[in-house]
């Protein structure tokens, strides 16, 4: 049988202490339930009737009904916000991720005049807070209604164009550093062999940052997914998106909060799946075997 001090000899020297292993685990533990918490109160509640939801808490349901999840598309017309933020979020995840691979790739590859104030002011956007733009952008949109008859003010597209205010820039300064991470001799080689700046761009550049740029895509998404300050102004009953149509299950009278559990879950579904299904490209080496 190994004696105490042959098996002390037995570990690596660089092995951490089991003093260390088991606080880590402790800790861990105890962070995995405080995340993990709040999303069995949601599931819990969700599958609760409401007089047991709005009566004492209790960890164990007594009886448990998925008629919650069948109302919340009656109780307020979930469908259509489900819809109309997938519209403006899709849209504005689009648009922020082409308009910001052409600004990156210009301001990453090109010199010109300007280009240090460029980069500095996409920068300092991000230091204002959103509720600093919000009158501002509420009195463009008004103005050009009444002016041009162009309706951006409660629409779809005025929402789509209020969240690339914020999304933008911000996709604009983490692609120009993925595509300064990106050698240069990868696109001379490609133009060594007849390829033009936009055919390097898109066969040679853009496969090589594709980390990069799921990575803004999925905070521009999530950003316009979720949103609510802008949302709750520049929209009205009909292009309403669903951070805020969620507002709609709490009446004068009640608030259905089994509703309002279920339908959380219900909207977070999209954002958890396509979280899960773009993961490994969000740790993924930006060159990685681009350069041999």
């Amino acid at each position: 049988m190994p004696s105490r001090d042959g098996a002390r000899a037995a570990r690596s020297p660089m092995a951490a202490p089991r003093s260390f292993l088991w606080t880590r685990r402790v800790v861990l533990t105890l962070l995995a339930g405080f995340v993990l918490l709040p999303v069995y109160v949601m599931i819990s509640s969700s599958l609760k009737p409401l007089q047991d939801v709005s009566g004492k808490f209790r960890w164990i349901p007594d009886g448990l009904t998925v008629q919650p999840y069948i109302d919340i598309w009656d109780t307020v017309p979930l469908a259509r916000y489900f819809v109309n933020s997938l519209i403006v979020a899709g849209a504005a995840t689009v648009c922020s991720v082409v308009i910001a691979v052409f600004a990156a790739y210009a301001v990453s590859r090109y010199g010109f005049r300007g280009k240090r104030v460029f980069t500095v002011t996409v920068l300092s956007t991000q230091m204002f807070p959103g509720i600093l733009f919000l009158l501002p952008l509420f009195l463009i949109f008004v103005n050009i209604g009444n002016t041009t008859g162009l309706a951006l003010y409660g629409s779809r597209g005025g929402l789509i164009l209020t969240y690339l205010t914020f999304s933008l820039p911000f996709s604009i300064w983490m692609l120009i550093g993925y595509f300064d991470s990106i050698p240069r001799d990868l696109d001379e080689a490609a133009m060594v062999d007849g390829c033009g700046p936009m055919r390097a761009l898109f066969r040679v550049v853009v496969p090589a940052a594709v980390p990069g740029i799921v990575a803004v895509s999925v905070y521009a998404f999530m950003t316009a997914w979720g949103e609510v300050l802008f949302a709750s102004v520049m929209t009205n009953d009909v292009t309403r998106t669903l951070a805020v149509g969620l507002q709609g299950y709490a009446t004068q009278n009640d608030v259905y909060w089994n509703q309002v559990m279920a339908a959380s879950l219900v909207v977070s579904v999209p954002v958890v799946a396509g979280f899960l299904l773009l993961q490994r490209y969000l740790v993924a080496g930006l060159t990685a075997g681009a350069v041999k």
